[in-house]
């Protein structure tokens, strides 16, 4: 699996000049990630170009993409269900501020706030067509990665950027910023691309409420701990539990017992060879999730060649522009040195050898940025894999909890009965025991009303993995055919333009072949 995008790919090439001669500027500036097509700058007057090359027109070094279905989808275009709604997202203005609650300790700490700009017709954010904009640290997005994991088991949620705390560290805070700016835009625009959660409540709050987020954050382990101290009586597995509590995963030490309990029910699951009253029967959907898993195997591979493609790209293009400064550097020592005519003619024809190179070079940079734009298609669904596999993990759990319940109902009805056959031998009844029947009919009626809510939950989240895969195979379809036309399409067209420039220099070096002959 790849660790990072081809754009890191995306460089620029500096030649350093030897006699005193200035650099030979190949690529653009770094900002070609915001306007990959965007004309080099104008030569200085002391450039080698000037002197001895007439600069190539870039114009003829561009070859515009086509392909029809090519678009930036996180524009202000129409979602994919066809409807005229749009939601664009962009995070941008990185702010340095200072943490007040940690103000009070000496040298205390700082965070960085972006400015989260959205654009929108939808009618959950009011008005028809409206502009806002939010102010957010990356705490806050990891708030809302959270409320969205537990509201929306089941859905291929995207999964949010990680902290990179030891990168940080690392890189330069100036690159470091940015390069998690552009990370919390895309996890956005993924969240609005998603036909459910850009609906939610969740995502509404992130986007449009002014101040500190209003969404709940995760407790923290210790006051699970202590929270748990006092609510283990009344805990999904042994106690009254409270309403829809049953229906989200265990909790830390809020949820001790039912961890355990779970645990258990795992392990016998796994190892003890015993088949559980519950199991998954929908062989389609495991059909699905095996073939899923292969599907993942091949794109991992996949992606690791278009990898490769991209880096050997920017090599021919590196490698290209260094052969067109060496050029112009023997061009300009022949022409200063030239005694006879034929080495002006010699002179003439290296300096078209540079040209075509320093050509070529800009048709490879031009060529990456669309092999680029097409085949990060690729990477994208490396990371919408993960977001399936945490839906499938969702209906597991979902499904061992029921399991749990199953076989906690069970074990309970077999301690009534064995109570009811023990007391039924004494005269008059054992009161004791009487007393803990009453007590074990109590947690069955527990364990029920919990078990039809894990039933519910369990449910949910099948159908929520059904719409999902039926979704994902549709976009998977119309994703793949327009990642190919477009990287097939564009391979060919800068063919042709480097076909073009090598030929045209064939022509201008015919003579050396009639001299030969």
């Amino acid at each position: 699996m790849m660790n990072h995008d081809y754009s890191e790919h995306h460089q620029i090439l500096h030649a350093s000049p030897d006699d005193g001669m200035e650099s030979l500027i190949l690529n653009d500036d770094d900002d070609s990630s915001v306007h990959p097509l965007r004309p080099t700058p104008p030569q200085s007057p002391n450039s080698p170009f000037n002197s001895f090359l007439d600069p190539p027109s870039y114009a003829e070094a561009i070859f515009t993409s086509f392909d029809s279905n090519g678009h930036d989808q996180t524009l202000e275009t129409p979602t994919r269900s066809g409807s005229d709604y749009f939601l664009h997202i962009s995070v941008t203005d990185p702010q340095k501020e200072q943490d007040l609650a940690a103000s009070l300790v000496p040298g205390g700490t700082a965070f960085y706030t972006y400015l989260i700009t959205t654009r929108t017709n939808f009618p959950e954010f009011g008005d028809s067509a409206s502009e806002f904009s939010v102010r957010r640290r990356f705490r806050d997005v990891v708030t809302l990665a959270d409320r969205l994991s537990e509201a929306y088991r089941g859905f291929f949620v995207p999964v949010r950027p990680d902290k990179s705390t030891v990168e940080s560290q690392v890189m330069q805070t100036q690159d470091f910023v940015e390069q998690r700016r552009a990370a919390l835009e895309k996890y956005l625009r993924k969240l609005a691309a998603h036909p459910v959660i850009r609906r939610s409540e969740e995502l509404r709050l992130f986007l449009e409420a002014k101040g500190r987020l209003p969404l709940a954050k995760t407790t923290d382990v210790a006051s699970r701990m202590l929270d748990g101290a006092v609510r283990l009586p009344r805990q999904l597995l042994g106690g009254e539990a409270e309403l829809g509590e049953v229906a989200q995963p265990a909790k830390g030490g809020r949820d001790l017992l039912r961890i355990f309990k779970e645990l258990k029910q795992s392990v016998t699951n796994d190892w003890v060879g015993s088949k559980p009253l519950v199991v998954e029967e929908d062989k389609e959907f495991m059909e699905r999730k095996d073939k899923l898993g292969e599907f993942e195997h091949h794109l991992s591979n996949v992606s690791q060649q278009a990898e490769s493609l991209v880096k050997f790209q920017q090599d021919m293009g590196e490698t290209m522009g260094e052969l067109g400064l060496a050029f112009v550097k023997l061009t300009k020592f022949e022409t200063e040195e030239a005694i006879f005519e034929s080495q002006r003619v010699r002179a003439a024809d290296m300096k078209n050898v540079a040209t075509a190179a320093v050509k070529a070079s800009r048709l490879y940079r031009e060529l990456n940025t669309q092999t680029i734009k097409h085949l990060d298609k690729l990477h994208e669904y490396l990371g919408t894999m993960l977001a399936v596999n945490n839906a499938f993990s969702d209906r597991s759990s979902a499904l061992l909890t029921v399991q749990t319940l199953s076989s906690e109902l069970a074990s309970l009805h077999s301690r009534v009965e064995k109570l009811e056959v023990a007391s039924s031998k004494i005269f008059g009844g054992d009161k004791s025991r009487m007393r803990k029947i009453e007590e074990l009919k109590e947690a069955i009626r527990v364990t029920e009303n919990a078990k039809i809510c894990a039933d519910r939950e369990y449910e949910r989240i099948k159908e929520n993995n059904r719409s999902e895969l039926e979704r994902i195979d549709k976009e998977r379809n119309s994703d793949f055919l327009s990642m190919l036309r477009g990287f097939v399409v564009n391979q060919a067209g800068y063919a042709e333009k480097m076909a073009a420039v090598w030929e045209k220099l064939a022509e201008e070096t015919t003579a050396y072949s009639r001299d030969s002959s």
